[in-house]
């Protein structure tokens, strides 16, 4: 079992290292993971008070970071690729945002290298907690990183994500359709390198971090109606669709019943 964990971390980290120059560019010219990330930044500006010192789970080349420090708070950004953080450093000497973000190569699960109860919020994007080989111990590390009803946003890849099921059932491929729903590690490809992720229900992501002493705030969906960010190719055949389909869900993604649905959630958290 540790073998197979110390060879996950080491892969995932190895994939993430090997896209991290042209990770930024790709994703900005996204336009279905730039809707997701704009919610999600919404989401945590409107989670914390102004001036906070926020910890960016799984910084990635720090375009998270640098938006929320333009807007006053102060982050502290951390990923477990070497690569993505070179790049993330980069990003703040170009931004000249030094003064307000520190970035340190440290995997979510090495936070108790980090000051306890020195943060006053936390987000993690796109999916790092999917990636941590022990959630229930990411949960209890996070919260004691956390001041007194400091809050964690978190964007989750999830279970049930209509768009894939039908695309990959189309397909014919059923496998492919119902791979979220295996237990475990998952191996995903990632530019010829895998990613190992475990896939959530938003049920199974709270009671980790129930049992570590938060309590849910809000859920709701993201890409339940709008096409996955990986359908990019999709999106720029149909613009106007897909243009409807974004507005939409930003009505009927926190729906109860179609909240747990899509392919990431949004969760707020609360330590109590």
């Amino acid at each position: 079992m540790v073998l197979m964990v110390d060879r996950a971390l080491r892969e995932t980290r190895e994939a993430f290292d090997s896209v991290a120059a042209e990770y930024d560019r790709t994703n900005a010219e996204n336009r279905l993971l730039s809707a997701m990330r704009r919610q999600v930044l919404d989401v945590v500006q409107r989670s914390a008070a102004p001036g906070a010192h926020l910890l960016d789970l799984g910084c990635g080349p720090g375009c998270d970071a640098e938006s929320l420090a333009r807007k006053g708070f102060r982050v502290t950004g951390i990923d477990w690729s070497g690569a993505m953080v070179e790049e993330a450093r980069s990003r703040v000497v170009r931004s000249a945002l030094g003064d307000r973000v520190e970035v340190a190569q440290l995997g979510i699960q090495e936070l108790d290298r980090l000051p306890a109860f020195g943060f006053d919020a936390a987000y993690s994007n796109f999916g790092p907690l999917n990636c941590v080989p022990d959630l229930n111990d990411a949960a209890h590390q996070i919260g004691r990183r956390l001041r007194h009803r400091g809050v964690l946003v978190a964007s989750v890849i999830g279970r049930v994500c209509p768009w894939e099921i039908a695309l990959y059932t189309c397909r014919g491929n059923l496998a492919r359709a119902c791979v979220r729903f295996a237990n475990g590690f998952v191996p995903v490809p990632l530019k010829g390198r895998t990613v190992w992720t475990h896939y959530y229900t938003p049920r199974e992501f709270e009671a980790a971090f129930h049992a570590a002493g938060f309590r849910r705030q809000s859920l709701r969906a993201l890409g339940l109606l709008a096409p996955p960010p990986y359908m990019e190719a999709f999106a720029g055949r149909h613009p106007s669709l897909v243009s409807t389909l974004l507005n939409v869900d930003g009505f009927v993604g926190v729906w109860p019943g179609l909240r747990s649905w899509g392919d990431h959630f949004l969760m707020v958290l609360e330590r109590v």
